[in-house]
């Protein structure tokens, strides 16, 4: 291991067992945040799986009803019957912290535009009835979706990036402050040796 490129003195010792002693306790630090980030992780990976495979399942469903539904209504009424909304959503939008990591926060209210369907009934047949209230009770669960896999992809770059730190304290600084001390050490110990040879040598 390569060792700093500094004058072997005593001041120069000092500076770096101060530097030593701050990079181990950041290593600690930064591996004690790495472990805590990487529990929250595999929380939110099991969240984020459970929410996708109900999603999926629920969607396909939808899906299904839907093709059923255009199937047996001329395409141009079941396209113009299925582009008027439902239900009207607002969105708040924010962040939250998880170990310093800023995700997004998404409160969503969906109320309903009228307490009926958003056609009229003699327009299209009653299998579009189904999926068109199911797609809106689906709604706030994608929304809940997009926020972890947001959450998700954000933490797991921080944890990418920490542990880039961690490496770099452990197998690159930490070493060669330590290899640094020791020269230093050495030399200093060699100094003391010879004026010890010289005071010697002068009695």
């Amino acid at each position: 291991m390569s060792r700093l490129n500094v004058n072997p003195t005593r001041m120069e010792l000092k500076k770096l067992k101060a530097r030593l002693q701050t990079a181990v306790r950041g290593h600690k630090l930064l591996k004690d945040k790495s472990d805590e980030m990487i529990r929250r992780f595999s929380l939110l990976i099991k969240e984020n799986k459970r929410l996708r495979d109900s999603v999926e399942d629920e969607l396909s469903q939808v899906l299904k009803q839907f093709s059923v539904a255009r199937s047996v209504t001329p395409a141009y009424v079941a396209e113009t019957a299925f582009s008027m909304p439902s239900v009207s959503v607002e969105l708040l939008c924010g962040t939250q912290s998880i170990m310093g990591v800023e995700v997004p926060k998404v409160d969503l209210s969906a109320k309903r535009i009228s307490d009926g369907l958003p056609y009229a009934y003699s327009e299209i047949t009653g299998e579009a009835d189904y999926s068109v209230a199911r797609a809106a009770e689906l709604l706030p669960k994608m929304v809940e979706l997009a926020q972890t896999e947001k959450a998700v992809r954000l933490l797991a770059a921080e944890i990418e990036r920490n542990k880039r730190r961690v490496n770099a304290l452990e197998y690159v600084m930490i070493p060669q402050l330590e290899e640094t001390i020791k020269y230093i050490k050495d030399k200093l110990d060699e100094n003391e040796r010879a004026a010890i040879v010289r005071l010697m040598k002068v009695k």
